[in-house]
């Protein structure tokens, strides 16, 4: 039974007044969050003051048309955010319960990953149908933020973030690669020192990438300053930049899609970092839902066998439409 202290906190209607003060705070504005919960301003208002009153001390002060917490306010909001997570985490279990047939996966990667999440996902959802699924993404910057924030259940990195308070769990390798147009000089040499590749002018991806502190690192690790011409922000313009003969580039392998165009060989520059790998991320303080369990389960069993399909079939459909074109 609960403490007889807090019986009037189970007056009727005590969980809509707390939605209706968080969105208050939360939007510092009566009529913004109005808008949000799709209720009257009037309405709005009621709920408050039925709320100060449970409380019996002010929750809200205004400067002009902006609404602040008090001190006591601050309490309240604090304890919104406790009570609304854990109601989460029960609707969380509610799902585990129905055995993945509905549920959110929320993933987060960067552009990066724009090539490994689709197939992923897609043979994840044959098995599982009914989840829905959000997928952000963005620079590696932002998606570490959303990493601190706890905003999503899982994060497609390379080189995971090497703290305590993440695990991260590996699924495919990602070697780097050297990259060059098919008429370079270094593209039909064999087993090129990294010295030498490292004269030539580098296409690198912006700083704080997963793929720029991997060159950074592989440099370092040789003694060696890298002859950046040109800064990039997407994979894809490196590789239209490579094309233009801009220079040569490191990248990762998966970086590239699951097929590299006939223009881009591969270089065979000695010494280059294999350990790279793609790493399903989370924060060790947020309990993963059952769909985040079963994808993070499904991805480091089938991720390999998922793109080794994946980059066949694109070998084949390049094929036939080359055959194609041959007929026209």
């Amino acid at each position: 039974m609960p403490n007889g202290k807090i019986q009037r906190y189970f007056r009727h209607g005590m969980l809509v007044q707390l939605r209706v003060f968080e969105a208050v705070a939360r939007q510092e504005n009566c009529t913004r969050a109005a808008e949000t919960l799709h209720m009257a301003q009037p309405t709005v208002s009621v709920h408050l003051r039925k709320l100060t009153d449970t409380v019996g001390v002010p929750l809200l002060e205004y400067v002009g048309k902006k609404a602040r917490l008090t001190a006591a306010g601050e309490k309240v909001y604090a304890a919104c955010q406790s009570l609304f997570q854990t109601f989460t985490e029960l609707d969380e279990a509610i799902e585990d319960v129905r055995g993945l047939r509905s549920g959110k996966l929320r993933i987060a990667t960067t552009t990066a990953g724009e090539y490994l999440l689709p197939p992923l996902l897609a043979a994840f959802l044959k098995h599982h149908p009914g989840i829905e699924v959000a997928l952000h993404v963005s620079s590696r910057e932002d998606v570490l933020k959303r990493l601190s924030e706890n905003a999503d259940d899982l994060y497609l990195l390379t080189n995971a973030p090497d703290i305590d308070a993440v695990a991260a769990h590996s699924i495919l390798p990602n070697p780097l690669i050297a990259l060059a147009r098919s008429d370079h000089p270094l593209a039909c040499e064999k087993d090129i020192s990294f010295e030498r590749f490292a004269q030539e002018p580098l296409l690198v991806r912006e700083r704080g990438s997963a793929t720029s502190l991997a060159v950074d690192r592989l440099f370092l690790n040789h003694g060696l300053r890298p002859n950046v011409r040109m800064e990039l922000g997407s994979n894809e313009a490196i590789k239209e930049a490579i094309i233009a003969g801009l220079g040569v580039s490191l990248m990762y392998r998966y970086a590239c899609g699951f097929d590299l165009d006939s223009g881009l060989p591969l270089v065979d520059v000695r010494d280059l970092e294999q350990d790279g790998s793609w790493h399903l991320v989370h924060s060790v303080a947020r309990r993963l839902s059952c769909v985040a369990q079963a994808f993070l389960s499904f991805a480091r069993a089938e991720a390999k066998q998922v793109f080794a399909a994946r980059s066949a079939n694109h070998g084949r459909s390049k094929t036939s439409r080359r055959r194609a074109a041959q007929h026209l």
